[in-house]
């Protein structure tokens, strides 16, 4: 049997999913899921061996890759082995009871302030007629961690996806916009090292693959229902809505793993609107360039 880590920032249900199939066990694989507490600290381990491969957003990969003032102030060779989803809701998310017009000078959370989800909120912010500099912006880590962070009122508002945004509307945090307002997105990639375990990699993105088939396949709506709810700790009601969310091709899964062009196109476009970098004409090829040959589409 072959061990990997994997290292992600919220439960992975294509994960969850291939591993009660038996397909992982199958494959000759153990694979141990790691929970990042910050996109920096995933390519850190990333970089050091510590992870395997990574379930991370694809902005992240262009940082390590591109950029060399990323917050780890190094470069790495990296390779995108699939595409997972389109960002699974994510959205611009207030504390109950304010609106974004009451944002500035009250905490905005982010993992990291130029990262891609970050950039996704600033341009929702910005449609709201509300600037980067008027927030003070706070590095509060993971998406669930951001989460429970506005439910606990540690910080106005924040950017949510992948289920965590439920837990926060039932808590009464309201939402002000999506990023499907913005244009085609990529939320999830599986990514790793350049030439580092290739094989591995391939097998691992087959079988999360074949996983988002059977969730995607409304024939297994309970089973998945279930899964969901124990993975992700939800109760029905809320694993209905994320399966839903699943379910749309604007935001949810990608069946294919193909990396569009369109969807690395506004990750580029939000980079350089408000991260200041990726200034090259060609950015687009060089980042599909990092794409595993076949799942360019």
């Amino acid at each position: 049997m072959t061990t990997l880590r994997l290292g992600t920032f919220t439960k992975s249900l294509l994960l969850a999913v291939a591993e009660r199939s038996g397909s992982v066990h199958a494959a000759g694989l153990v694979i141990e899921e790691v929970s990042v507490v910050s996109s920096p600290a995933q390519f850190a381990a990333l970089a050091s061996g510590e992870l395997d491969f990574v379930l991370t957003g694809p902005d992240n990969v262009l940082a390590y890759q591109f950029i060399a003032t990323n917050p780890l102030a190094t470069l790495m060779d990296l390779t995108i082995y699939a595409a997972l989803d389109r960002g699974l809701d994510l959205g611009l998310w207030c504390a109950p009871g304010l609106s974004p017009a009451e944002l500035p000078g009250r905490p905005f959370a982010v993992d990291v302030a130029t990262s891609g989800f970050a950039f996704v909120a600033y341009e929702l912010l910005a449609r709201l007629d509300i600037s980067r500099s008027d927030l003070e912006v706070v590095a509060l880590g993971v998406t669930p961690q951001r989460a429970n962070a506005l439910m606990a009122g540690q910080c106005a508002a924040t950017i949510l996806n992948a289920s965590n945004e439920l837990r926060a509307s039932d808590a009464g945090c309201r939402n002000y916009g999506r990023v499907t307002d913005i244009g085609p997105y990529l939320g999830t990639v599986l990514a790793g090292r350049r030439g580092v375990n290739g094989a591995v990699a391939r097998q691992l993105r087959s079988l999360l693959l074949a996983a988002a088939a059977w969730v995607l396949d409304t024939a297994n709506e309970g089973a998945a229902l279930a899964v969901i709810e124990e993975v992700l700790g939800l109760d029905r009601e809320q694993a209905k809505a994320h399966l839903t969310v699943i379910r749309d091709e604007r935001m949810g899964l990608v069946p294919d793993g193909h990396v569009d062009a369109s969807s690395l196109d506004t990750l580029v476009q939000l980079r350089r609107r408000f991260g200041g970098y990726l200034t090259d004409d060609d950015i687009v090829d060089r980042a599909t360039s990092l794409v595993d040959e076949g799942f360019n589409a």
